[in-house]
């Protein structure tokens, strides 16, 4: 414990030097036991210096370097990690006096690895908070410049300023009703999805979440709801299992094989499922999603495959400090290796979804094209406009709302689904429909 530095700070430094090291990602991190035995508001705090420090950091960076003796000296980890969390309180948040942001990046920094750059921590954030405020701050500043570029390539200059826009906001809750129960207990006031008729919105703090309710994006509830009805359906990379929920949820009568290749998760997914759906119609089979053996054949699959992430980055905002470009091809062969296993175990006149979370096109279009030119004469698959399930979920009362119409014209192209953060109300996924004959 570093003396005179408050909880919530010390937890969001040792947090931000473990995201830094790699050893954890925010959303993982912020829900530790440490954190969970902060109080209320220590906790808030430390949740809103990790997550605003991630999102602002390369501003953030920048800023401070302009008071530097030589700006592109190398800074200690913990004297930079110091710079930007005491950067941020003072440029960012209002309520916290200069003198607490400046002196607790201090003493963080006399407790720490970096103990001797204590003296230049001190000057060089008492320069940060003379700077005239409100500072005129450009979102796109807060993203690598390949990033931006590429999203103006395939989306266009104004959806590509939406989305950085959208990355620096905090993101709202979306909640998902999975049982009637629920649907009869929670508060009738509560804001509905925006799309989705059991979609709510609340500001409820997850640990007063009741049974029966799960914290999930708008977004990420559609993909799942595209999967439809069948009588044995495998979701392929189920953990955390949001998705699966809904599957389980939609099909009573169904089989369900939620598989994973990590245990824990899997194990952690199952203990948490228990509650909601207590019989055993769900079986839990840890496989390495690109080598299914074994399983038997699907009438409908999930192939909500790991991805780059980039549709998440306002939850995930770490992404945009570790990704590289070339991390996107490496992620493709990967998602071609797990599409292609999951469409060997379609049963024919099965129905695959294929999706992410990502907005770059390497891992969506180009992935289905390529199982397409590899897979299509022997498998005789057959790619499906997305737009009609999403008009069948419309006409079955599942997809209602304000935004139905704008998504309808703005969020498909090319028999694909894509959502777009800023533009949508909702993270940023992408979905093909397949069909095997």
């Amino acid at each position: 414990m570093a003396a005179g530095v408050a909880p919530a700070r010390q937890a969001a430094f040792r947090i931000l030097r473990d995201i830094d090291r790699k050893r954890g990602n925010s959303d993982t991190l912020l829900h530790s036991r440490a954190v969970d035995a902060l109080f209320v508001a220590d906790r808030n705090l430390c949740t809103t210096l990790v997550m605003g420090t991630l999102r602002w950091q390369r501003v953030l960076d920048a800023t401070c370097r302009k008071f530097l003796t030589r700006p592109n000296q190398a800074v200690p980890e913990d004297a930079l990690l110091a710079l930007r969390v005491g950067a941020y309180q003072l440029l960012f948040l209002d309520r916290i006096p200069a003198h607490a942001a400046i002196f607790e990046s201090v003493e963080w920094t006399k407790q720490s690895e970096a103990g001797r750059q204590a003296g230049m921590v001190n000057a060089v954030l008492r320069k940060v908070a003379a700077l005239k405020k409100p500072l005129k701050l450009d979102a796109e500043d807060a993203y690598p410049e390949w990033m931006i570029a590429r999203w103006r390539k395939v989306y266009g200059e104004l959806a590509s300023r939406r989305i950085c826009e959208a990355g620096q906001q905090e993101p709202r809750t979306a909640l998902r009703l999975l049982t009637p129960g629920a649907e009869a207990a929670f508060p009738a006031d509560a804001e509905r999805g925006a799309f989705l008729s059991k979609a709510r919105y609340a500001a409820t703090a997850e640990n007063l979440i009741p049974a029966g309710v799960q914290i999930q994006d708008e977004g990420s509830q559609l993909v799942a709801e595209l999967v439809g009805h069948g009588s044995r359906i495998l979701d392929c990379c189920a953990a955390p299992g949001g998705k699966t929920a809904i599957i389980a949820a939609n099909n009573p009568e169904a089989q369900v094989m939620a598989c994973d290749i990590q245990p824990t998760r899997l194990a952690t997914m199952r203990q948490r499922m228990k509650e909601t759906f207590p019989n055993e119609r769900i079986e839990y089979r840890v496989a390495d999603a690109a080598k299914l053996d074994n399983v038997g054949r699907f009438d409908r699959i999930l192939c909500d495959v790991p991805c780059s992430g980039t549709g998440t980055l306002a939850r995930n905002p770490e992404i945009r400090q570790r990704l590289q470009p070339e991390e996107l091809q490496r992620q493709a062969t990967r998602q071609r290796n797990i599409l292609t296993s999951a469409l060997r175990v379609l049963a024919p006149g099965g129905r695959l979804v294929y999706a992410t979370c990502s907005l770059e096109p390497e891992e969506n279009e180009e992935v289905v094209a390529a199982c397409f030119d590899s897979l299509q004469s022997s498998l005789q698959l057959k790619k499906l406009d997305v737009r009609a399930e999403f008009d069948r979920l419309e006409q079955q009362g599942i997809v209602q709302g304000d935004e139905v119409d704008h998504l309808r014209a703005t969020g498909f192209r090319d028999g694909f689904l894509r959502t777009i953060p800023g533009v949508h109300s909702c993270d940023g996924f992408f979905a093909a429909l397949i069909e095997r004959n």
